[in-house]
């Protein structure tokens, strides 16, 4: 016997999705670029590892009004250690986001090879792309979020894509070799010691909506860049999608990765930390987390899979252990806990119905919701015991009848 299981539509007071060819191109006319990039000069463009939705578009045009102004553009593949610290890893992960050199219209310098630009008062040393110093311009392309580990004025942005992403693997593992202190203290430092040091021109901000659209594209001017990210933080954290519920029993999630989050599933959507205590209190209390599988984007690599308590041996077969702990040794002392292997069961039958045990409640009383991934919230299946406070939330909308939580005969959730 298994719960019964409703189709749950949850509505957003989201700002509209933006046409972002148009958009960036308004924002290089507003700002100026054909007096930025010079005719002739080679422009570094920055790509990261998350699944930032239309970021090939994003790049693409990017790259192309680079040209109409006469620079000559290539992508820096700009994610610290992701892709097993690898050129050809890095370019790999780029590919499976359809960032490729045939649609982007410009090459990939995958080069993991990195100079020291200076050292901070603390004397940590900065380290920065040797592709990117060598150009004559960089062009630093971001999302902007909540990040995953901690929470400041400056987390997820354009700061962080210098430090980490074009920090390149020496650059991320050494500041993260601060723990708390690189996140709080040192990334924005480091930001500012590489745009003195870097060929930074213009940064290119985005943020997205609640159904992870592209609702905001902004490019800045270097001396812009810090006191706008914090201003675009506090708008990316207003949209931020939500589980609208403050207590659950059990949360199944169907694929976690790296293009879904830099920990696997977003803590700013389970409330589950790696350090608890930088957990906000309005995020949901979860008491057991499954997870089933990976998605073929993060190419094995399931950085954050210690933050689920039991987890399938489908997903298990999957892991890519050295890619995997090349980002858990690169991100220091936090990597180690969400590289750890969880309770392991056979099937997804397996592992739900070991933490329905562990929940001690009778079936019919079990909090449960099952999502497809920390990114997609718009649409989820929740138990009956949720029933009365769907029904109390005008934002929840409940989509057909409900059905008693299925799986095929190899034990599969249906």
């Amino acid at each position: 016997m298994y719960p019964i299981m409703y189709n749950v539509r949850q509505y957003f007071d989201a700002p509209p999705a933006i046409d972002c060819v148009k958009t960036i191109r308004e924002e290089f006319e507003r700002v100026g670029l054909k007096d930025i990039i010079k005719p002739d000069s080679s422009v570094a463009i920055t790509a990261g590892s998350r699944g930032v939705t239309n970021i090939p578009l994003i790049i693409k045009t990017i790259v192309e009004e680079v040209k109409r102004v006469g620079g000559k553009p290539f992508i820096i593949p700009s994610m610290g250690s992701h892709g097993g610290a690898t050129p050809e890893g890095q370019k790999r992960v780029l590919y499976d986001l359809g960032i490729t050199e045939e649609y982007v219209g410009a090459p990939i310098n995958a080069t993991m090879e990195v100079k020291e630009v200076g050292r901070l008062e603390n004397e940590m040393p900065v380290y920065v792309s040797r592709a990117a110093l060598e150009a004559d311009a960089v062009i630093v392309v971001g999302r902007v979020k909540p990040h995953t580990d901690f929470k400041d004025e400056v987390e997820s942005g354009l700061m962080k894509m210098m430090v980490i992403g074009l920090g390149k693997q020496r650059g991320a593992q050494t500041i993260h070799a601060y723990g708390k202190e690189g996140y709080h203290k040192l990334l924005v430092p480091t930001a500012r010691k590489i745009m003195e040091k870097t060929p930074i021109k213009l940064g290119v901000a985005i943020v997205e909506n609640q159904y992870h659209e592209t609702c905001l594209i902004k490019a800045l001017r270097p001396e812009e860049i810090e006191s706008e990210e914090r201003k675009l933080l506090v708008k990316a954290k207003e949209w931020i999608m939500r589980i609208p519920f403050k207590e659950l029993d059990v949360l199944i999630v169907e694929q976690i990765g790296k293009n879904i989050s830099g920990t696997g599933m977003d803590p700013n959507v389970t409330g589950r930390f790696a350090w608890p205590e930088e957990k906000p209190p309005e995020l949901p209390n979860i008491r057991f987390i499954a997870a089933l599988d990976l998605t073929k984007e993060t190419e094995g690599n399931a950085i954050g899979v210690g933050l689920a308590d039991v987890i399938t041996k489908r997903l298990f077969d999957k892991i890519n252990f050295h890619d995997t702990y090349m980002n858990a040794l690169t991100a220091g002392a936090i990597g180690l806990i969400g590289a750890k292997i969880p309770v392991i069961m056979p099937t997804d039958r397996d592992a739900i119905e070991l933490l329905f045990r562990l929940s001690n409640k009778p079936i019919k009383d079990i909090r449960v919701i099952r999502i497809k991934n920390t990114l997609e919230l718009a649409t989820f299946q929740a138990s009956e015991a949720l029933l009365d406070e769907i029904k109390a939330n005008p934002k929840l909308e409940i989509v057909g009848e409900g059905e008693e939580m299925q799986f095929d005969i190899l034990g599969d959730l249906i």
